[in-house]
């Protein structure tokens, strides 16, 4: 399967013995450099700064907002599937500590990835930038509630380029309403695109894109390229890279 999430038709064709695979390897990394970017701008409070810079009664004037910027300040990844990994990764390249929520992860993992273990509490309250990688299941819808983004920091910046459906968007959306330090950086949401009467339109700390996160134009190569490389691994009965378990359906995406 050369796209990204096989949860929709995986199962009948896995319990008939069908060799499955799917590109979301080739997918993940898009989302990663996307994310990564995302994670950079907040953690210099831009998205904060841009409105604050624009606003009307600061025009003409350098209204600066203070941000602790790209070195020591903690990002938290909530899930650290392929794409919570890349960008654990990229990360901490730059040496941004990584802050990880997922039941799933082992500690051996995590040292790898020089990644600390969060409670879902902790990531919000405590990491200036909190990023959603959740799979979409049943486990996992409206796991974010509104308290959590309650408990956000000040000038925090919330990212979600998993799914709309992990949180509870109805009570987001109340406390982005008050809390309009707070940001949004909404790819994805549920219903996907949002009503046309939903408030989020018309909130200057939301901002929403239209799924860019994932591949698009040249980018849709690589899954192609994913694709054929694992199909002449398994003609040469060589090991798979990207195969699809029906274990493996139960947390990815």
């Amino acid at each position: 399967y050369g796209a990204g999430t096989v949860q929709a038709f995986a199962r009948p064709l896995l319990k008939k013995g069908i060799v499955l695979m799917s590109a979301w390897g080739a997918n993940a990394v898009p989302v990663a450099q996307y994310t990564l970017s995302q994670s950079l701008l907040s953690l210099k409070c831009y998205y904060q700064n841009l409105l604050r810079h624009n606003s009307p009664e600061n025009r003409g004037r350098q209204k600066k907002l203070d941000a602790p910027g790209i070195f020591i300040e903690p990002v938290a990844l909530l899930g650290c599937g392929m794409i919570g990994t890349m960008v654990a990764e990229l990360l901490r390249g730059l040496n941004v500590p990584v802050w990880v929520f997922d039941k799933y992860i082992t500690d051996e993992r995590l040292s790898q990835l020089g990644a600390k273990r969060v409670s879902l509490e902790e990531a919000f309250s405590g990491a200036l930038v909190v990023s959603n990688h959740l799979a979409n299941l049943p486990s996992t819808q409206q796991m974010l509630k509104g308290h959590h983004f309650a408990s956000m920091r000040e000038n925090a910046t919330f990212i979600n380029t998993g799914r709309g459906a992990t949180l509870d968007e109805k009570a987001m959306i109340e406390v982005l309403q008050k809390r309009l330090d707070i940001c949004a950086l909404l790819d994805v949401t549920d219903p996907e695109p949002p009503s046309p009467t939903s408030p989020m339109y018309a909130m200057t700390n939301v901002f929403l894109t239209p799924h860019i996160a994932g591949s698009m134009g040249d980018e849709t190569a690589r899954m192609a390229d994913y694709a054929m490389d694992e199909f002449k691994r398994w003609s040469k009965g060589e090991p798979m890279k990207y195969r699809v378990t029906e274990e493996m359906l139960e947390s990815m995406a």
